[in-house]
């Protein structure tokens, strides 16, 4: 049985060759497709040597192009997968897997402008001198949030190590127990502090600080104040916590400086839009905050980055921090996010253009209507071969923004007696592009709120496929 299998295979050659195989060629370099074709051949002739169980063979007649071309592009995405474009049907707007915040049509074409050619990243057009890359965004920072200085790293956990570093290196550093907070990746607010050299002095309880447990942990060894934003989670019931305007007070009349990690970074107030209070930016700064640290690839809905603002005094000390170098953006950084901040110069842009926000605002029956587009384009071999329908659910913000706040949704539920359910999600993952999508009580959800109108016809031709195939 087995050598009548081995001698079905085809060669590397007849792959290569064959117009399955060839699909390929577009999307994956000639190099990578033969090494995939070597090592999925290899692997049948492995498992049929060792008459193993662990890959599931075509039978004879089925070691077609056809029949291999599934695990020849399977090889390749688990093998050589890059960075591509993907389809967001899981409802989580803020998909750290995804890439989070995708970027406004101006700070993409902003990204292309300096893609291209040079640019004037460290030059001031005027004298013809070096300038700081840093100055245009500073000036809409500070435009748009009140704030005197600002500065921009590479995401928001450089921006809180870079400030207790120039602000409370060998310093004790008051924080609320409750904001000891752990965010993506396993990475912890205490581990941050202790790289920064700072010295953590942990006040109050897990659910309850009063602002005499700050008063009391001050000493003439306190360097920095510390409030952290629970952005990520939330913590209800028996709860005491401080007012950043108490906080402030008693940071400047010990002549302590008071820094706030926001973390999610909305510059616009969400409430009014129907959404939960978020605390803004433009608030902080309001209160006296002398540094105020928030992420650029959240709320803000800018590329991955981080921005520093506050007090001139206080920023300007952080900027001659040697650092500062280190967690520097690149030029493509800075170009979208400065498209993107110049959106926030007009509140209205913002709502129309950012994606996060648009996604967030999204009429119920707006997505419901993409839901149903998708239905409608589906073919009979689809909807005979599927138990599809149109259910409600929930969005999630993600990305550590707006914890435990579900938005109301509508979503594509399938489900396949053909095809079990995880196989029916792998599948729709090795679509091109790929789709991601959520599994909930065996059945495979499309949550339409995250998904581009253009996409929809994509989505439908990939069911299609996968029902034909099946």
């Amino acid at each position: 049985m087995h050598q009548n299998i081995l001698r079905t295979i085809p060669s590397v050659n007849e792959l290569l060759e064959s117009s399955e195989i060839s699909k390929l060629t577009g999307l994956y370099p000639r190099q990578l497709i033969v090494t995939a074709v070597r090592d999925v051949l290899e692997d049948i002739r492995q498992s049929l040597a060792n008459k193993t169980n662990e890959m599931i063979l075509p039978q004879p007649a089925d070691l077609s192009p056809q029949k291999l071309y599934p695990l020849v592009h399977r090889a390749l995405q688990q093998k050589f997968c890059g960075i591509e474009h993907a389809i967001n049907a899981t409802g989580i707007i803020l998909h750290t897997g995804l890439g989070r915040a995708p970027l406004a049509e101006e700070a993409a074409k902003q990204i292309q402008n300096v893609l291209k050619s040079f640019c004037t990243l460290e030059i001031e057009k005027v004298s013809g001198r070096r300038g700081s890359r840093y100055h245009s965004i500073e000036q809409l920072v500070c435009l748009i949030t009140g704030a005197e200085s600002a500065l921009v790293v590479n995401n928001n956990a450089a921006a809180v190590l870079l400030a207790l570093d120039t602000l409370a290196a060998c310093k004790e550093v008051v924080i609320s127990r409750s904001q000891l907070v752990e965010i993506g990746g396993s990475f912890r607010m205490p581990d941050v502090m202790a790289k920064s050299g700072a010295i953590m002095v942990e006040v109050g309880t897990t659910n309850k600080t009063y602002l005499k447990d700050y008063e009391n942990a001050i000493t003439e060894n306190t360097g920095l104040v510390l409030k952290v934003h629970q952005s990520n989670f939330k913590i209800v019931g028996f709860t005491e916590t401080v007012d950043l305007k108490d906080l402030v007070s008693l940071g400047h009349a010990r002549n302590i400086p008071v820094m706030y990690d926001l973390g999610s970074g909305a510059l616009i107030e969400l409430q009014k839009y129907g959404l939960p209070c978020e605390p803004t930016v433009q608030e902080s700064i309001k209160a006296g905050v002398d540094v105020v640290t928030f992420s650029t690839d959240k709320l803000l809905g800018g590329p991955q980055g981080g921005i520093i603002a506050g007090k001139r005094k206080f920023v300007d000390l952080i900027k001659k921090n040697p650092l500062t170098r280190a967690l520097r953006v690149g030029k493509l950084t800075i170009a979208a996010l400065e498209a993107t901040l110049r959106l926030y110069l007009e509140e209205e842009h913002v709502l129309n253009k950012i994606p996060v926000l648009k996604m967030i605002l999204t009429p119920l029956d707006a997505v419901e209507e993409r839901c149903k587009r998708v239905v409608s384009k589906l073919g009979s071999e689809t909807k005979a071969s599927m138990n599809i329908s149109i259910i409600s659910g929930f969005s999630e913000m993600g990305g550590g923004s707006l914890p435990g706040e579900g938005i109301p949704t509508r979503l594509v539920s399938l489900y396949s007696e053909k095809t079990n359910t995880e196989e029916l999600a792998a599948r729709l993952r090795e679509n091109i592009p790929p789709i991601f999508t959520r599994i909930e009580q065996d059945h495979v959800l499309l949550d339409m709120r995250t998904v581009y109108d253009e996409e929809v016809d994509v989505i439908a031709v990939a069911l299609d496929r996968i029902a034909s195939q099946s």
